[in-house]
């Protein structure tokens, strides 16, 4: 089921055009830099997106030039773990394994999960009570098995929410869900 799930939204969100692209994202980013979670937050996890996700690189180079502390993934796929980083200037970044932007080895500056306050997830699709289908090599339900108390906050365009997605014991939900029409509180939690 989750594999199916994955293919039809991914057809879906390849559908968007560019315009549609930037302007879902940017009505999503206004959602959120109104947010008080992310008013109050010193240290944000982004993620850096691609291939039609919810476009983050704004949100990420707006951060910086405010002074939020900004933390991104590189990816360890020796190891299969996602490795936090401080990111300080959109230039310290190269493509990495999956095609995906993440930082230089040369400008790796290592964090903790523990000192994040806020954390954007990404995901494939999300259901209202929190469940996510991710890409299926499992980094951030790893990542997000660390002890933190950072609320984790989905970034999907509407077309991304669906109605149940199973949830397995590894998964870790989010708490909130932020499309381009709303902010969608999660049940249950944890």
């Amino acid at each position: 089921m989750k594999d199916s799930l994955r293919t039809n939204v991914i057809r879906k969100r390849k559908d968007l055009s560019d315009s549609e692209l930037k302007e879902k994202s940017n009505n999503i980013k206004k959602i959120i830099f109104k947010m008080k979670e992310f008013k109050e937050a010193e240290t944000i996890l982004f993620y850096i997106s691609y291939d039609n996700e919810v476009d983050t690189h704004q949100m990420i180079k707006d951060c910086i030039s405010v002074g939020k502390i900004v933390i991104v993934p590189r990816t360890d796929r020796l190891r299969r773990r996602i490795v936090l980083s401080e990111l300080s200037n959109w230039n310290h970044l190269e493509y990495g394994e999956y095609g995906i932007l993440e930082p230089k080895k040369e400008f790796l500056q290592e964090i903790s999960i523990e000192s994040i306050d806020l954390m954007f997830i990404p995901g494939i699709a999300f259901d209202i009570h929190g469940n996510r289908i991710g890409h299926g090599k499992g980094y951030y339900d790893r990542l997000l098995k660390n002890p933190h108390n950072a609320i984790r906050v989905g970034l999907a365009f509407e077309l991304q929410i669906v109605d149940n997605i199973p949830a397995e014991a590894y998964d870790v939900k989010v708490n909130k869900i932020v499309t381009e029409e709303r902010v969608i509180i999660c049940k249950n939690t944890k």
